[in-house]
């Protein structure tokens, strides 16, 4: 069993039937006290930070979690569908775990996934997609001065582009950040 003096960053834990990513830990030394260890815990499924302490030698239990690639099919109900890519088994996702990386998602698309068990932790979508313009929009008249417009994709994301983007365009876009990288 792992203790709380080998807590370090990037450990994952379960902590209260909970699983959290370690992302800070130090040994606090009080002077008329017992020492012990202060982290800053990730909760992996809604990426609340917690802070947590821990005695020192306090038991805890180190959990690994396994990385597999999944294929978007498509939407099924309020959850999303995938292919394991690894075993060609269909894995449903919840909706909350998706959050708002469901505007650059597209059939098709290969993302990679933390999983514990059957259950599935997070998600994260290649950082660069090309996708179709479908149709573009002038900026609120606040932004007129700028020399960009608004572009709706075919995943529903909408994001600024350059004015001599148009309809029907394939465009390179960070899914990051949601900006605009270049016509493809």
């Amino acid at each position: 069993m792992t203790t709380s003096n080998q807590i370090s960053p990037g450990m994952t834990l379960s902590v209260d039937g909970k699983i959290y990513r370690v992302e800070s830990c130090v040994k606090v030394t009080v002077a008329k006290g017992v020492p012990f260890i202060k982290t800053k815990l990730k909760n992996l499924m809604n990426e609340e930070v917690v802070e947590k302490n821990f005695k020192l030698n306090q038991g805890i239990q180190e959990v690994s979690l396994v990385e597999k690639k999944l294929e978007f099919l498509y939407l099924e109900g309020k959850d999303y569908l995938f292919l394991d890519v690894g075993n060609l088994q269909q894995v449903l996702v919840p909706s909350d775990v998706i959050g708002d990386k469901v505007s650059f998602l597209k059939e098709g698309v290969e993302i990679k996934s933390m999983f514990y068990g059957d259950s599935i932790f997070s998600v994260e979508l290649p950082q660069f997609l090309e996708l179709m313009v479908v149709k573009t929009e002038a900026l609120a008249p606040s932004h007129a001065s700028s020399s960009n417009k608004v572009a709706i994709l075919e995943t529903g994301a909408r994001i600024e582009v350059p004015t001599f983007i148009e309809s029907g365009d394939i465009i390179k876009v960070d899914s990051h950040t949601s900006e605009y990288i270049q016509r493809v």
